[in-house]
């Protein structure tokens, strides 16, 4: 938390409780909370936040997801973005903009049910990907057999 405007809101925390590293360092401070939730056995990470300012921040976020362990999901003020690796069900998403993108070189051997375009069968390399699909069912179910897919459900369609 290099950029806390107010260091006094730390006053709040008891001394041992607080883990403190240098402005200068080769990781983000997401990267350092991830890496201590993953060295203390957490094995569902969630990140909320983090997409409302640089854009060089949101790539890196992006990135980990590529990597191993990598977060779950991704909660920012506008999406919902959720890793999947096999098969993934979801609702309560009738009407939901739904973006897919592959993590990694690629994402293969899709199965969609409950969207508007069927991912069936189809195949996203890096750098492509399929951008505003539509949710035509409350429930919507994903399946990647190589690779992993990054979900993103658009926040303007979740309410």
């Amino acid at each position: 938390m290099d950029s806390l405007a107010d260091e006094t809101l730390l006053r709040r925390f008891s001394r041992e409780r607080l883990l403190i590293f240098p402005r200068d360092k080769d990781e983000t401070d997401t990267e350092i909370g991830l890496r201590i939730l993953f060295e203390r056995g957490w094995s569902a990470v969630t990140i909320a936040g983090g997409a409302g300012g640089r854009i060089d921040h949101l790539l890196a976020i992006l990135g980990l997801f590529e990597r191993d362990p990598a977060p779950e999901r991704w909660i920012t003020g506008a999406e919902d973005i959720i890793l999947v690796t096999g098969e993934a069900q979801f609702d309560g998403w009738a009407g939901s903009t739904v973006s897919v993108f592959p993590v990694g070189d690629r994402a293969a051997g899709l199965h969609s049910e409950g969207l508007k375009w069927p991912l069936d069968g189809m195949e996203f390399r890096r750098g492509f990907a399929g951008i505003s699909n539509l949710a035509t069912s409350d429930r919507v179910r994903l399946r990647v057999e190589i690779g992993k897919l990054l979900v993103v459900r658009s926040a303007a369609s979740r309410y």
